[in-house]
């Protein structure tokens, strides 16, 4: 059984240039965001289509449909309106991760996004053990 190409895959985007697109505010959030990233992740910043990703995880359905994905990332809305979505895993959050958003700061979430309007919102510390206990997740 033949599966559709995984749409979100790694391109060789200029991510700086990508920031600079931004609204000066939101394009230092990105700039703040990926070097707390990439401290978490030990991976430089990766275009990936809009997103910006860190790492690379493979996954296999029980479908048998299987593909990669980055291991953490973000994406900020179109032009700096909007939040900035930040990707983690999907699925159901721990109970270790939903004590985490509880501390995070003004926020929303879902499955697995978490969306921040701007960082200043946010406690930066709670959002690094945020994606070390996602790439914990991702990497077992």
């Amino acid at each position: 059984m033949a599966t559709a190409a995984n749409k979100t895959v790694p391109t060789d985007a200029d991510v700086e240039a990508h920031f600079a697109a931004q609204p000066e505010v939101r394009a230092a959030d990105c700039r703040a965001l990926a070097a707390l990233m990439q401290r978490a992740s030990g991976h430089r910043p990766v275009m990936w289509g809009r997103m910006v990703g860190f790492g690379r995880h493979h996954y296999v359905y029980d479908s048998g449909g299987e593909g990669d994905i980055f291991e953490i990332g973000f994406a900020s809305g179109a032009g700096g309106k909007g939040d900035i979505s930040l990707y983690f895993n999907t699925g159901c959050i721990p109970a270790e991760r939903a004590a985490l958003l509880a501390r995070l700061g003004k926020h929303r979430h879902g499955k697995g996004c978490v969306y921040v309007k701007r960082l200043a919102d946010v406690d930066l510390g709670v959002l690094e053990e945020l994606c070390a206990t996602a790439l914990k997740e991702k990497r077992s």
